[in-house]
């Protein structure tokens, strides 16, 4: 008896993106941070530091729904740069005692996982990809 397996096309969606998903949920971590501090705060490191965290998970979609690989790396490249970026901010937010030490903390852990996270994506999609 000969056993036939229909193999269907499986497609990879954005949240089922690691890397997306950890930048996601801490870019929402962060704002819910920074909409409660003052103005001021908010109008220097603030804005700042929501934008880089921000911009982490927005280039890894941009480079998702990009067609070719080149494309698709070159975001993921750019969001490794506001992964660094929002360390920095990270920092200050801590130094000038705009964040708690757990917040401080749990931001640094999950800024830690994505050069990891992004890489092996940046990995994947040059292996899988023929163009």
């Amino acid at each position: 008896m000969v056993e036939w397996f229909v193999m269907e096309k499986i497609f990879l969606r954005l949240n089922d993106v690691q890397p997306y998903k950890t930048a996601f949920n801490l870019s929402n971590y962060v704002w819910d941070i920074v909409v409660k501090w003052d103005y001021f705060a908010k109008d220097t490191v603030g804005k700042q530091f929501v934008k880089a965290v921000d911009s982490i998970s927005a280039n890894i979609a941009e480079g998702f729904g990009r067609y070719f690989k080149k494309d698709k790396i070159n975001f993921y490249r750019y969001s490794s740069g506001s992964v660094k970026e929002s360390f920095d901010w990270n920092e200050k937010a801590k130094v000038r005692n705009l964040i708690s030490k757990d917040e401080y903390q749990h931001t640094f852990n999950e800024l830690k996982k994505l050069p990891k996270e992004i890489n092996q994506l940046i990995k994947i999609t040059n292996n899988k990809l023929e163009k």
